[in-house]
């Protein structure tokens, strides 16, 4: 990797004189060298794999002088068996190719949530089941809030009632994937400040918070009270996108049931347009 890496890294970008006499477009291995402050036997024992445990500060400046991405440093870090760098603040980007594939999920209802809980994205037929989320200020649409719910709030994800069939398994769930995420992103004010918010403001969660609990939300059953349709039963699962910890919830009904055919109807009903964050 490191040889591909400076391979692709010109003189030019790097701030080295591009020269007459390079027999290569990329970076040389004395030029990796330089850049990074270390000696070139040091790069060639790297590239040459008799030496695979460099430390985080030579890791860190291998990938600054390569112009690694977010991704490719996190990878270098691993591949020296080192914990990749924390990141910042929980992201609400959606990149294009999960964007894709969200739009093309049919008549599926999906959301998209950040690492905090956050919900970022959703589609029609989400809005169509459960209401449509952006008559609720984008700084209340998070589930872990609708979870645990402070001074008796009234839920702000659903305009109907919606019952979950598995609440305690899902409450734990919720927290350890919050635990979780302050992991991953240390730093994040936003994160820090969900949680401050949720320990003073629910003892259910301040209890479920000191078990310490690492872990990750990833199904639930629940019956939506939708107004135009009657109670329909369906399936939630949560999807994880990757190092930003995004999830895609996808909410689906049992093939062939009343609950299927009562989901289609509400996808129809002109309860809610379509919204998106």
């Amino acid at each position: 990797m490191l040889r591909t890496w400076r391979g692709r890294v010109s003189p030019d970008t790097a701030g080295l004189p591009g020269g007459h006499r390079r027999r290569v477009t990329g970076l040389r291995r004395e030029d990796l060298a330089e850049l990074a402050g270390i000696s070139v036997d040091y790069v060639v024992r790297l590239e040459q794999g008799r030496h695979a445990t460099p430390s985080a500060q030579v890791t860190a400046a291998l990938a600054r002088a390569l112009q690694l991405t977010d991704a490719e440093r996190d990878h270098l870090y691993r591949l020296a068996g080192l914990a990749p760098p924390p990141g910042g603040e929980v992201s609400d980007h959606i990149p294009p190719g999960l964007r894709r594939v969200l739009d093309r999920l049919g008549d599926s209802a999906a959301a998209v949530f950040a690492a905090d809980w956050q919900l970022i994205w959703w589609n029609r037929c989400w809005a169509a089941l459960l209401g449509d989320p952006s008559s609720t200020p984008s700084a209340l649409r998070n589930f872990a809030r609708d979870t645990f719910p402070a001074d008796g709030a009234a839920p702000r994800l659903s305009h109907w009632p919606v019952t979950s069939l598995g609440r305690p398994e899902v409450e734990a769930s919720v927290v350890s994937d919050l635990r979780r995420a302050t992991g991953r992103f240390p730093d994040s004010e936003r994160l820090a400040g969900l949680i401050r918010d949720l320990t003073t403001g629910s003892p259910r969660f301040a209890e479920l918070w000191a078990s310490g609990a690492v872990g990750a939300h990833r199904e639930d059953h629940k019956i939506v009270q939708h107004p135009a349709t009657g109670p329909i039963a369906v399936d939630c699962d949560v999807l994880s996108d990757g190092d930003a910890e995004r999830k895609i919830v996808v909410l689906t009904a049992a093939p062939g049931t009343e609950d299927e055919t009562k989901l289609r109807l509400a996808a129809v009903s002109g309860v809610s347009p379509s919204a998106r964050a």
